[in-house]
């Protein structure tokens, strides 16, 4: 089921007198099932699509869903002024995400896979990102060995394809001349990022080639923004390689390798595709989508929008590439405008990140202020040092992030959604941001040095705004009648020590309005425990009797709401089984 349900209600039936008196039974609490987790979401199963003729090859049948091509000009006037005015008619409101497991967190899917932030990765883990099997690593240093067999077909930096035999296939970007080593560098070091946290990247690598390797396939096109196609002859390929950075007689491009399965175009931020069976979820409604809105402030990348996403078609017989049945698979792409970007207008360079390109709501606060709301973007300070990260800074303001424009999902993004990103973003230990940065393998020492830094204090200021709300403990486990969890804020000395101060709260009984203090105990690492009194009164009764069943508040004095975990005693035998973890706002008893 691509739908996961997060918890089920049972209600005890009300007894209805006559026309004049009503009386209502109480109603039974919310429980969750006794059953294990939703890990994996199903929308990775093989699934049949229809059947079609090929629209590039009129000879030839595709049985895949179809591709779809985003208008960069459209989608900017759709979402910044056409979506919002539909959706304020509409009364949408929205609510909290509905990919969510029992244990308040996010599935593996087509979407996302859950890695450092269920278990922990190593340096080399980090280094390596996306790039398993063969890589741009393993080509030849052969005259002629790097077949250049497509011209790139749109966006800022310029480059080609290479098909390396018995390596694989490669799209080379280069620099832009005004920014340094910057795009390359953050292509390499983001797609690290976007894959520890979860998120489907291609594997993005710096590289330095000689020329001599390259051999021009004859007859070659590429189309440029506008569509116009071009002849990608040696004197294009030439003007590429002469723009690019160098260091000891190299040249220096981003190597990413060509995604696997059959390419349908970008994905949407919202609503479904109607031709793939396993996508039921709207896509502003997944938790992995909103919550990517905290990874891209993190990073600074803004232009994270639908054109720089793709969806692909994995079949199941990979020798037939466009066949059925098979299962798509949703990829972030071009991540080169990360840590900054330099434009020709330098009034979007100092807004990017605080402004949209155009936002009525910034032009409206203007209007009637008369001017007078001091802006961050009205004197900032660049870095001259490091002119390749213009106006990317370690002071921010995770809240007010915004991106080149608005993006359906991110909008969307409630406190939860925020609190479960941050959790993943506060794994990242600084010596393994600091592995990530490496990757960039920036030919200044001091670039390396300040985005370590730089990410360092995001990453800190990020788990400042959201662990300050919903509470901050994760990695449950019991071992017999003990609970543990690990407090990522004290463990991160993201408030003051003095701050932490922790109680615990076991509620039971059928009604679950017994209530009873338990001791905590704690440690400066973030470790929190406490033991749990037996439930059960008898064996005898069946697994899921609400006699078997607690909740558990902890709370620690930093945050006002605290982790509250269900689950049911099974017996001294068995021991305990945690089938939910919530983490309301408050201590209010809402359950």
């Amino acid at each position: 089921m691509a739908s996961i349900p997060v918890r089920s209600l049972r209600v005890s039936p009300c007894v209805l007198f006559a026309a004049a008196s009503l009386t209502a039974c109480a109603a039974e609490p919310r429980r969750f099932p006794l059953r294990a987790p939703v890990w994996v979401d199903d929308d990775l199963r093989p699934v049949d699509v229809p059947c079609r003729v090929d629209d590039d090859k009129p000879k030839s049948v595709v049985c895949a869903p179809d591709e779809y091509e985003s208008m960069f000009g459209w989608d900017v006037a759709d979402k910044t002024l056409f979506r919002p005015v539909t959706r304020f008619f509409a009364a949408d409101m929205g609510f909290e995400a509905k990919n969510v497991n029992a244990l308040d967190e996010v599935p593996d899917s087509s979407w996302f896979t859950n890695r450092i932030g269920v278990r922990p990765m190593t340096t080399d883990e980090i280094f390596r990102g996306p790039c398993d099997g063969k890589t741009i690593e393993d080509a030849p240093h052969a005259d002629a060995s790097w077949l250049v067999d497509k011209g790139k077909t749109n966006g800022a930096n310029p480059g080609f394809r290479v098909n390396i035999e018995g390596v694989g296939k490669f799209l080379l970007k280069a620099d832009e001349p005004d920014e340094g080593e910057k795009a390359t560098g953050a292509t390499s070091i983001a797609a690290r990022f976007y894959h520890a946290a979860g998120w489907w990247v291609a594997c993005d690598s710096v590289v330095y080639l000689d020329r001599r390797w390259l051999k021009l396939k004859p007859g070659l096109t590429f189309a440029d923004n506008t569509h116009v196609k071009h002849p990608f002859d040696q004197a294009k390929l030439d003007s590429i390689l002469d723009m690019a950075k160098h260091r000891d007689g190299k040249i220096r491009m981003v190597a990413s390798r060509w995604l696997p399965g059959r390419m349908l175009g970008p994905f949407h931020y919202e609503e479904t595709r109607d031709d793939d069976p396993n996508d039921v979820i709207p896509h502003e409604d997944r938790r992995d989508l909103r919550g990517a809105r905290l990874i891209a402030a993190w990073l600074g990348h803004f232009d994270s929008r639908e054109q720089n996403t793709m969806t692909s078609w994995s079949a199941l017989d990979p020798k037939k590439p466009d066949s059925s049945p098979g299962h798509t698979i949703h990829w972030y792409i071009d991540l080169g405008d990360c840590f900054g970007s330099h434009w020709d207008w330098e009034m979007w360079n100092r807004r990017i990140g605080h402004s949209y390109y155009f936002d009525p709501g910034d032009i409206a606060e203007d209007f009637f202020s008369l001017g007078i709301i001091k802006r961050p973007w009205d004197h900032p300070t660049p870095n001259r040092e490091l002119p390749m990260f213009d106006y990317f800074t370690p002071d921010f303001e995770p809240d007010a992030w915004k991106g080149g424009y608005p993006n359906p999902a991110f909008s969307r993004m409630t406190e939860h959604d925020a609190a479960w990103a941050t959790r993943i973003i506060a794994r990242f230990t600084d010596d393994q941001i600091g592995t990530a940065v490496r990757a960039g393998d920036y030919t200044d020492p001091k670039a390396a040095v300040f985005l370590k830094g730089a990410l360092i204090a995001r990453r800190d200021s990020i788990m400042k705004r959201y662990f300050s709300k919903l509470s901050p403990l994760a990695d449950v486990t019991i071992d017999k009648d003990r609970v543990c969890a690990v407090d990522l804020a004290r463990a991160h000395g993201t408030f003051e020590k003095a701050k932490f101060k922790y109680k615990s709260t076991l509620w039971t009984g059928v009604k679950l309005d017994t209530k009873a203090p338990l001791d905590v105990s704690s440690a400066d690492d973030g470790s929190v425990c406490v033991n749990l009194p037996r439930v059960a009164a008898h064996e005898s009764l069946r697994d899921d009797d609400p006699r078997r069943y607690a909740v558990l508040d902890i709370e620690n004095g930093a945050t006002p709401g605290p982790l509250r975990v269900h689950f049911y005693d099974l017996g001294p035998t068995r021991g305990f089984r945690v089938v939910g973890i919530e983490r309301p706002s408050s201590t209010s008893r809402d359950f």
